[in-house]
C-alpha cells in the first residue's frame, strides 16, 4: 500500500477536519484542502519530468508546504530524500554526493549552495525553488496514486551520523505503514487528537492517521534551543494531546511550566526519544499533566518503534536500579518485535548462530528483528552487511547499542557499541558509570571517556551557576570509590557545556570530549 493512500482516503471521507496549524501564524489546512493541493503539486511535479522511481532532494523548512510536498512525492512514486542539514557541511555535501539525486525541491539557500558545489549537485537535473510551489496550486490535478510493493522504497532519510559517517537508511512503503500502525496501536491515538511535533519527520505518522498537526513556535534544528513560553502557549492554544521530541525540548518546557505553575490539562502523552530520559524528566513532566503519562520508546532511524515504557511506570519500579548504575529500563519489546542480546563484535556477523546468545542479565550487543526493521542502507553494501545478521529467511539488525535482557524479559539500555571503554578492569557502559555520578546533587550530567589505553575518566558538567573546585573534585573520586562500576575511575574533569548531537542536541558528543582532554581519538570501535 502505498503510504500516500491512507492520507487520501481520510481527506476524502473528512475533508472539512483540520489537518495542519501553523502555530507561529495562525494559518490553517483541512484535509481537503491537503488532499487537493497535494494532487496539484503531483501534477506540476510530473509536467516538469519528474518520474516515478527517481530520487529527489528535499530541503523544506516546516510550513504548510512541507507536508504537502512529502505526500506528493509518496503519492507518485518518487523517493523522497531527507537529509539532516544540521550534520555539518562535509558530512551533508557527502551524502547528497552518495545519493545521486535526479532532482531537488529545497529552500534558496540550498539552491545558491548548489552553485558553489556543482559536482555534488550535478545528477539533480531538475530543481524547483520552494517559491515555486504557489504556482503549482493552479494547475491541474493528478489524481492516480502510484502502484507499489511492499519492498519498493518511500524515502531514504539519513542517520545523524552521531557515532559515524551519516547513513542513509532506505524506507519502504510498507515499513511506513507498519510503523504508523504500531505508533497508533501503542499509544491508542485517534483522528481526535492533536499534535506537536518537536521533529518534523514524526508529524507525517500522524498526518497518516487523520490527527491535527501543529507546526510548533520553534527552529527543529536547535530544539535545545527552544523557547519553552512559546510551547507552552502553543498547547495551551490548541490544546495538544500529543507531544513529542527530543528530551532537550521537554525538559526546557517543564523546567519553564513548574516555575510558571502551569498544567497542561489536554496533554494524554509526551513521547520522548533521540536519548535515554532522566527519571528527573518523567518526575517534572508528570508534575504538570494530570491527565497524562510520559514514555520513551526505544528505537533508531534503521528500526523503529521497538520497546515502551512509561514514566509512572518506571518512577515506581527501576529509579533505585537506574541510579545504583544498572542502565535505563525501555521497556518489553511491542507486538512483532524480537530481541536478543549477543556477544559484544565489532565485525561482521554473516549468519545468526545460538552459541553467540547471552543469558538473561548479561550485557552485550542489541540486536532486533521484526517488520517495523529497515533491511538495507542506501548504497552502502559494507555499512550493510556490519549492521545485519541473515537467520534463516529473516535478519536481525545491529542496533549499535549495549544493554542486557533481565528476567521478565525487559530490555535496558547501557550505551552505544562505540562508546564503551574495555579496560583493565573489565567492560564499562556510559550509562551504567555515568549513573554514579549523576546523583550528586551539583553534577547536572556526566560523560565517561578514556584515553588511547583505554584507562577510563569522568567529565562533569556542573548544574547551572555552579563552579569546579579541588574539594568538589575530591568528593566525585570518593563517589568513585563507593561502586565497584566506577572504582577504577581516578581522573575528573570539568566541562561548561557538553557537545551534544545535531539532530535531537541531547546525546552527549563523547568522541569529541575524548579528544579535548586527551588529544587522541577515543574509540577504536567508531564505524
Amino acid at each position: 500500500m502505498n503510504i500516500a493512500s491512507r492520507l487520501i482516503e481520510f481527506a476524502l471521507k473528512n475533508p472539512n477536519k483540520t489537518a495542519i496549524i501553523d502555530a507561529r501564524t495562525d494559518e490553517s489546512i483541512t484535509f481537503g484542502e491537503l488532499e487537493d493541493k497535494i494532487a496539484r503539486i503531483c501534477h506540476s511535479l510530473l509536467e516538469l519530468g519528474f518520474k516515478p522511481g527517481s530520487r529527489t532532494l528535499l530541503f523544506v523548512k516546516p510550513s504548510l508546504d512541507f507536508h504537502a510536498l512529502v505526500f506528493s512525492l509518496f503519492k507518485i512514486g518518487i523517493i523522497p530524500v531527507l537529509i539532516d542539514p544540521g550534520m555539518g557541511r562535509k558530512n551533508l555535501l557527502a551524502a547528497i554526493k552518495h545519493t545521486n539525486p535526479d532532482g531537488m525541491i529545497a529552500e534558496p539557500i540550498v539552491h545558491y549552495l548548489s552553485y558553489f558545489f556543482r559536482s555534488t549537485f550535478k545528477s539533480a537535473k531538475i530543481k524547483v525553488w520552494t517559491s515555486d510551489i504557489k504556482k503549482f496550486l493552479g494547475s491541474k490535478r493528478a489524481d492516480e496514486v502510484a502502484k507499489v510493493n511492499e519492498h519498493d522504497p518511500a524515502a531514504i532519510l539519513f542517520t545523524s551520523g552521531g557515532t559515524g559517517t551519516p547513513k542513509g537508511v532506505v524506507y519502504t512503503h510498507h515499513i511506513f505503514s507498519k510503523q504508523t500502525e504500531k505508533l497508533q496501536e501503542m499509544f491508542g491515538l485517534t483522528s481526535d487528537d492533536v499534535d506537536l511535533p518537536g521533529f518534523p519527520l514524526f508529524s507525517l505518522f500522524t498526518l497518516a492517521m487523520g490527527m491535527t498537526t501543529l507546526i510548533p513556535s520553534m527552529d527543529p534544528s536547535k530544539p535545545g534551543q527552544c523557547d519553552p513560553a512559546k510551547l507552552a502557549a502553543n498547547i495551551l492554544k490548541y490544546q495538544a494531546t500529543f507531544v513529542a521530541g527530543s528530551p532537550a525540548i521537554w525538559s526546557r518546557v517543564a523546567a519553564f511550566a513548574i516555575e510558571a505553575e502551569l498544567k497542561f490539562q489536554s496533554i494524554k502523552q509526551v513521547v520522548m526519544f533521540g536519548a535515554p530520559v532522566r527519571n528527573e524528566l518523567h518526575r517534572d513532566l508528570l508534575s504538570i499533566i494530570p491527565n497524562g503519562n510520559t514514555y520513551a520508546p526505544y528505537g533508531a532511524t534503521e528500526a523503529l518503534p521497538l520497546c515502551l515504557s512509561d514514566g509512572k511506570w518506571l518512577l515506581e519500579n527501576t529509579i533505585d536500579k537506574t541510579n545504583q548504575g544498572s542502565g535505563t529500563c525501555v521497556g518489553t519489546s511491542i507486538d512483532g518485535v524480537d530481541i536478543q542480546i549477543i556477544q559484544i563484535s565489532d565485525d561482521a556477523i554473516n549468519e545468526m548462530n545460538p552459541s553467540l546468545l547471552k543469558d538473561r542479565n548479561q550485557i552485550g550487543e542489541i540486536i532486533v528483528r521484526g517488520q517495523t526493521v529497515t533491511k538495507t542502507y542506501d548504497q552502502m553494501p559494507e555499512a550493510t552487511k556490519l549492521s545485519k545478521i541473515k537467520d534463516g529467511e529473516t535478519f536481525w539488525h545491529r542496533m549499535g547499542d549495549i544493554g542486557y535482557l533481565d528476567d521478565d524479559n525487559r530490555l535496558w539500555f547501557c550505551g552505544r557499541k562505540a562508546h564503551r571503554i574495555d579496560s583493565a578492569n573489565g567492560l564499562m557502559a556510559p550509562i551504567r558509570v555515568e549513573a554514579i555520578f549523576n546523583q550528586h546533587p551539583k553534577v547536572s550530567r556526566s560523560a565517561l571517556i578514556s584515553n588511547s589505553q583505554n584507562e577510563p575518566a569522568i567529565v562533569i558538567e556542573l548544574k547551572h551557576g555552579l563552579k569546579p573546585n579541588d574539594l568538589l573534585r575530591k568528593e566525585l573520586l570518593a563517589l568513585a570509590k563507593s561502586s565497584a562500576l566506577t572504582s577504577s575511575i581516578s581522573q575528573v574533569f570539568f566541562n561548561d557545556s557538553f557537545p551534544v548531537d545535531v539532530r535531537h542536541n541531547i546525546k552527549i558528543d563523547r568522541i569529541k570530549l575524548s579528544k579535548m582532554y586527551f588529544k587522541t581519538k577515543m574509540f577504536k570501535y567508531n564505524h
